[in-house]
């Protein structure tokens, strides 16, 4: 797997073999950071349920100020450790090892990414709930075509719905009060 674009450009980061984690594809990750170019600039960047953190280090490489990467699996973690250490960005990034919907309610970000497991649906309902108090300016949902989410949470609206192949990701904004 290779960063696509910006400062880390076609660097390798590390994977984890097997199927426990699933690495967001490289033609969808190019989709995501094109729709987001005018936003990454300088911002504070969350990929929650990161695995290897290829969106994360993604955004990291484009501009993002800072990125907090939420991962559950201690290995996953620390293979994100590792995919920072060999980039030497570090300082631009924290790993936190622990369930997402815990840690998301208590981190100031611009933009928030949720891509968790696609068979564990509770997950995407938990941390859009927890995301509803302190909501970011953009919150983007990874899942299958097949999941169907919600329109809004609490103030958080749907936006944009980008479908390709069997992966979608749903674009959230809060609502203005």
């Amino acid at each position: 797997m290779r960063v696509i674009a910006g400062e880390y450009r076609s660097r390798k980061i590390l994977s984890m073999p097997g199927t426990d984690v699933r690495p967001t594809p490289d033609r969808l990750r190019e989709s995501l950071f094109s729709i987001l170019q005018t936003v990454i600039e300088d911002s504070v960047f969350v990929d929650a349920y990161a695995g290897t953190g290829s969106v994360g280090i993604e955004a990291l490489s484009r501009g993002a100020r800072h990125v907090v990467f939420i991962e559950k699996d201690k290995h996953a973690a620390e293979l994100i450790r590792q995919n920072l250490s060999s980039l030497n960005a570090q300082a631009k990034a924290r790993v936190i090892q622990g369930t997402a919907a815990i840690y998301l309610g208590g981190i100031d970000a611009d933009i928030v990414f949720l891509d968790p497991p696609y068979p564990k649906e509770k997950e995407y309902q938990a941390s859009l709930e927890v995301l509803e108090t302190k909501p970011p300016a953009l919150t983007i949902v990874q899942h299958s075509v097949r999941l169907r989410l919600e329109d809004t949470y609490g103030i958080l609206k749907k936006e944009r719905l980008l479908k390709q192949g069997d992966n979608a990701l749903s674009f959230y904004k809060p609502e203005k009060i």
